[in-house]
Protein backbone atom coordinates (compact mmCIF):
# COMPACT_ATOMS: atom_id res chain seq x y z
CA UNK A 1 0.00 0.00 0.00
CA UNK A 2 1.38 3.74 -1.02
CA UNK A 3 1.49 5.85 2.41
CA UNK A 4 1.92 8.53 -0.17
CA UNK A 5 0.08 9.19 -3.96
CA UNK A 6 1.13 12.84 -5.44
CA UNK A 7 -0.44 13.02 -8.96
CA UNK A 8 -0.01 15.39 -11.57
CA UNK A 9 1.05 18.03 -9.10
CA UNK A 10 1.46 21.69 -10.37
CA UNK A 11 2.45 24.95 -8.49
CA UNK A 12 3.38 28.34 -9.74
CA UNK A 13 4.47 31.75 -7.98
CA UNK A 14 3.74 34.68 -9.83
CA UNK A 15 3.45 32.85 -13.11
CA UNK A 16 6.02 30.89 -12.69
CA UNK A 17 5.87 27.21 -13.26
CA UNK A 18 7.55 25.45 -10.29
CA UNK A 19 6.20 22.34 -10.36
CA UNK A 20 4.88 20.48 -13.81
CA UNK A 21 2.86 17.75 -13.86
CA UNK A 22 4.98 15.76 -10.77
CA UNK A 23 3.69 12.25 -10.24
CA UNK A 24 5.08 10.33 -7.10
CA UNK A 25 4.34 7.46 -5.27
CA UNK A 26 5.91 6.01 -1.94
CA UNK A 27 5.04 2.83 -0.45
CA UNK A 28 4.82 2.25 3.02
CA UNK A 29 8.59 1.01 4.23
CA UNK A 30 10.09 2.73 1.01
CA UNK A 31 12.77 5.70 1.49
CA UNK A 32 12.95 8.18 -1.70
CA UNK A 33 15.97 10.48 -1.99
CA UNK A 34 14.88 13.70 -3.89
CA UNK A 35 18.01 15.02 -5.65
CA UNK A 36 18.76 17.78 -8.35
CA UNK A 37 20.13 21.57 -8.53
CA UNK A 38 19.15 24.49 -6.60
CA UNK A 39 15.69 25.87 -7.94
CA UNK A 40 14.93 22.54 -9.13
CA UNK A 41 11.50 22.35 -7.01
CA UNK A 42 12.79 19.99 -4.69
CA UNK A 43 11.51 21.71 -1.59
CA UNK A 44 8.92 23.16 -3.37
CA UNK A 45 7.18 19.75 -3.79
CA UNK A 46 7.76 18.75 -0.37
CA UNK A 47 6.04 21.68 1.39
CA UNK A 48 3.30 21.12 -1.01
CA UNK A 49 3.77 17.97 -0.30
CA UNK A 50 3.42 18.64 3.74
CA UNK A 51 0.38 21.69 3.23
CA UNK A 52 2.88 24.32 3.71
CA UNK A 53 2.25 25.40 -0.11
CA UNK A 54 -1.05 24.88 -1.71
CA UNK A 55 -0.70 23.26 -5.21
CA UNK A 56 -2.54 24.85 -7.94
CA UNK A 57 -3.57 21.58 -9.64
CA UNK A 58 -3.30 17.54 -9.46
CA UNK A 59 -3.92 15.20 -6.04
CA UNK A 60 -2.35 14.67 -2.74
CA UNK A 61 -3.31 11.34 -0.95
CA UNK A 62 -2.11 10.10 2.14
CA UNK A 63 -3.40 6.53 2.61
CA UNK A 64 -7.10 6.38 1.86
CA UNK A 65 -7.32 9.96 2.57
CA UNK A 66 -7.45 12.54 0.35
CA UNK A 67 -5.68 16.47 0.81
CA UNK A 68 -6.15 17.73 -2.50
CA UNK A 69 -8.16 15.85 -5.56
CA UNK A 70 -8.07 18.08 -9.01
CA UNK A 71 -6.49 20.70 -6.96
CA UNK A 72 -9.67 21.18 -4.99
CA UNK A 73 -8.62 20.90 -1.10
CA UNK A 74 -10.72 18.35 1.05
CA UNK A 75 -12.09 20.66 4.41
CA UNK A 76 -10.66 21.32 7.83
CA UNK A 77 -11.07 17.90 9.38
CA UNK A 78 -9.75 15.74 6.64
CA UNK A 79 -6.84 18.17 6.12
CA UNK A 80 -6.30 17.88 10.37
CA UNK A 81 -6.37 13.74 9.74
CA UNK A 82 -3.74 13.70 7.25
CA UNK A 83 -1.67 16.06 8.99
CA UNK A 84 -1.63 13.33 11.51
CA UNK A 85 0.38 11.10 9.10
CA UNK A 86 3.52 12.71 8.62
CA UNK A 87 6.45 14.55 10.18
CA UNK A 88 8.65 17.04 9.10
CA UNK A 89 12.18 17.88 9.74
CA UNK A 90 13.04 20.89 8.55
CA UNK A 91 16.87 22.26 7.67
CA UNK A 92 17.28 24.91 10.11
CA UNK A 93 16.11 22.92 12.83
CA UNK A 94 13.05 24.69 13.71
CA UNK A 95 13.38 24.75 17.52
CA UNK A 96 11.57 26.63 19.89
CA UNK A 97 14.60 28.54 21.27
CA UNK A 98 12.51 29.69 24.57
CA UNK A 99 11.73 25.69 25.38
CA UNK A 100 13.62 23.11 26.44
CA UNK A 101 14.25 20.12 24.73
CA UNK A 102 11.70 17.96 26.44
CA UNK A 103 9.02 20.77 25.80
CA UNK A 104 10.10 20.91 22.10
CA UNK A 105 9.23 17.14 21.66
CA UNK A 106 6.05 17.15 23.73
CA UNK A 107 4.62 20.46 23.00
CA UNK A 108 2.77 19.01 19.65
CA UNK A 109 1.49 15.56 21.14
CA UNK A 110 0.04 17.10 23.75
CA UNK A 111 -1.20 20.22 22.16
CA UNK A 112 -2.25 18.86 18.82
CA UNK A 113 -2.61 15.05 19.42
CA UNK A 114 -4.49 15.68 23.25
CA UNK A 115 -2.24 13.09 23.87
CA UNK A 116 -1.22 12.82 28.30
CA UNK A 117 1.46 14.76 29.35
CA UNK A 118 2.69 11.57 30.77
CA UNK A 119 2.46 9.25 27.94
CA UNK A 120 4.31 12.14 25.78
CA UNK A 121 6.98 12.44 28.08
CA UNK A 122 7.36 8.26 28.06
CA UNK A 123 7.96 8.48 24.63
CA UNK A 124 10.16 10.97 24.34
CA UNK A 125 12.15 9.52 26.69
CA UNK A 126 12.39 6.40 25.06
CA UNK A 127 13.11 8.30 21.79
CA UNK A 128 16.14 10.25 23.53
CA UNK A 129 17.63 7.01 24.98
CA UNK A 130 17.60 5.58 21.12
CA UNK A 131 19.61 8.56 19.80
CA UNK A 132 21.72 8.70 23.03
CA UNK A 133 20.56 12.11 23.82
CA UNK A 134 18.64 11.45 27.28
CA UNK A 135 21.38 13.50 29.22
CA UNK A 136 19.74 16.60 27.26
CA UNK A 137 16.22 16.51 28.35
CA UNK A 138 16.31 19.65 30.51
CA UNK A 139 19.09 21.54 27.92
CA UNK A 140 17.70 24.35 25.69
CA UNK A 141 18.52 24.15 21.89
CA UNK A 142 21.07 26.94 22.06
CA UNK A 143 23.09 24.82 24.46
CA UNK A 144 23.54 21.82 21.85
CA UNK A 145 25.84 21.37 18.82
CA UNK A 146 23.92 21.85 15.32
CA UNK A 147 24.06 18.02 15.14
CA UNK A 148 21.98 17.25 18.53
CA UNK A 149 19.54 20.05 17.89
CA UNK A 150 18.99 18.11 14.26
CA UNK A 151 18.89 14.92 16.25
CA UNK A 152 15.99 16.60 18.75
CA UNK A 153 14.59 17.43 15.34
CA UNK A 154 14.19 14.21 14.28
CA UNK A 155 13.09 13.36 17.63
CA UNK A 156 10.06 15.40 17.86
CA UNK A 157 9.02 14.46 14.59
CA UNK A 158 9.07 10.80 15.55
CA UNK A 159 7.14 11.74 18.69
CA UNK A 160 4.24 12.43 16.60
CA UNK A 161 4.20 8.69 15.74
CA UNK A 162 4.14 9.60 11.81
CA UNK A 163 3.36 6.60 9.08
CA UNK A 164 5.99 8.84 6.70
CA UNK A 165 8.86 11.37 7.53
CA UNK A 166 9.72 14.04 5.69
CA UNK A 167 13.54 15.48 5.37
CA UNK A 168 14.25 18.74 3.63
CA UNK A 169 17.93 18.88 3.30
CA UNK A 170 18.45 17.80 6.60
CA UNK A 171 22.39 18.23 6.51
CA UNK A 172 22.64 21.21 4.63
CA UNK A 173 23.29 23.65 7.94
CA UNK A 174 25.92 21.16 9.63
CA UNK A 175 29.62 21.21 8.92
CA UNK A 176 30.69 17.61 7.62
CA UNK A 177 31.50 16.04 11.52
CA UNK A 178 28.21 16.99 12.37
CA UNK A 179 26.57 16.26 8.98
CA UNK A 180 27.53 12.48 9.61
CA UNK A 181 25.74 12.35 13.01
CA UNK A 182 22.56 13.05 11.34
CA UNK A 183 23.01 10.55 8.49
CA UNK A 184 23.91 7.56 10.60
CA UNK A 185 19.86 8.63 12.41
CA UNK A 186 18.64 8.36 9.18
CA UNK A 187 19.85 5.27 7.99
CA UNK A 188 19.17 3.25 11.15
CA UNK A 189 15.35 4.73 10.77
CA UNK A 190 15.78 3.69 6.91
CA UNK A 191 16.68 0.27 8.23
CA UNK A 192 13.80 0.07 10.81
CA UNK A 193 11.37 0.35 8.02
CA UNK A 194 10.26 4.16 8.59
CA UNK A 195 8.85 5.54 5.33
CA UNK A 196 10.59 8.74 4.34
CA UNK A 197 11.03 11.52 1.22
CA UNK A 198 14.48 12.71 1.82
CA UNK A 199 15.72 16.17 -0.16
CA UNK A 200 19.57 15.89 0.04
CA UNK A 201 22.38 16.45 -2.17
CA UNK A 202 24.24 13.72 -0.43
CA UNK A 203 24.78 11.65 -3.06
CA UNK A 204 26.49 8.45 -1.75
CA UNK A 205 24.05 8.64 1.21
CA UNK A 206 21.01 8.83 -1.18
CA UNK A 207 23.00 5.65 -3.18
CA UNK A 208 23.21 4.22 -0.17
CA UNK A 209 19.98 4.36 1.66
CA UNK A 210 16.97 4.72 -0.75
CA UNK A 211 14.97 2.13 -2.54
CA UNK A 212 13.65 4.75 -5.37
CA UNK A 213 15.89 7.97 -5.98
CA UNK A 214 14.47 11.05 -8.29
CA UNK A 215 16.13 13.55 -10.13
CA UNK A 216 14.39 16.88 -10.86
CA UNK A 217 15.05 19.92 -12.87
CA UNK A 218 12.76 22.52 -13.96
CA UNK A 219 10.08 21.87 -12.13
CA UNK A 220 9.80 18.36 -13.71
CA UNK A 221 11.50 14.79 -12.63
CA UNK A 222 14.07 14.20 -15.15
CA UNK A 223 15.23 10.79 -14.00
CA UNK A 224 13.75 8.50 -11.69
CA UNK A 225 14.54 4.67 -10.44
CA UNK A 226 16.47 2.33 -8.27
CA UNK A 227 19.84 4.34 -6.67
CA UNK A 228 22.14 2.07 -8.66
CA UNK A 229 20.86 2.73 -11.85
CA UNK A 230 19.61 7.05 -11.41
CA UNK A 231 23.11 7.82 -9.28
CA UNK A 232 25.35 4.82 -10.31
CA UNK A 233 24.21 4.36 -13.97
CA UNK A 234 22.07 7.57 -15.11
CA UNK A 235 20.68 7.17 -18.69
CA UNK A 236 19.62 11.32 -19.19
CA UNK A 237 22.05 13.49 -20.58
CA UNK A 238 21.21 16.27 -17.70
CA UNK A 239 21.56 13.75 -14.87
CA UNK A 240 24.71 12.76 -15.72
CA UNK A 241 25.69 16.46 -16.19
CA UNK A 242 24.59 17.06 -12.72
CA UNK A 243 25.77 14.29 -10.71
CA UNK A 244 29.56 14.76 -12.30
CA UNK A 245 29.53 17.48 -9.72
CA UNK A 246 29.15 14.99 -6.96
CA UNK A 247 31.95 12.04 -5.70
CA UNK A 248 29.69 9.15 -6.16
Amino acid sequence: MNVLELSHIQKSFDGMEVLRDISLNVPEGGVVAIIGPSGSGKSTLLRCATLLETIDGGSIRYGDQFAARDGIYADKAALRRVRGYFGLVFQNFNLFPHYSVMQNIIDAPVVVQKRSKSEATETALALLRKMGLEDRADAYPYQLSGGQQQRISIVRALALNPQILFFDEPTSALDPELTGEVLRVIRALAEEKMTMVIVTHEMSFAAAVADHVIFMDGGVIVEEGPPQEVIRNPKNARTKQFLENYEK
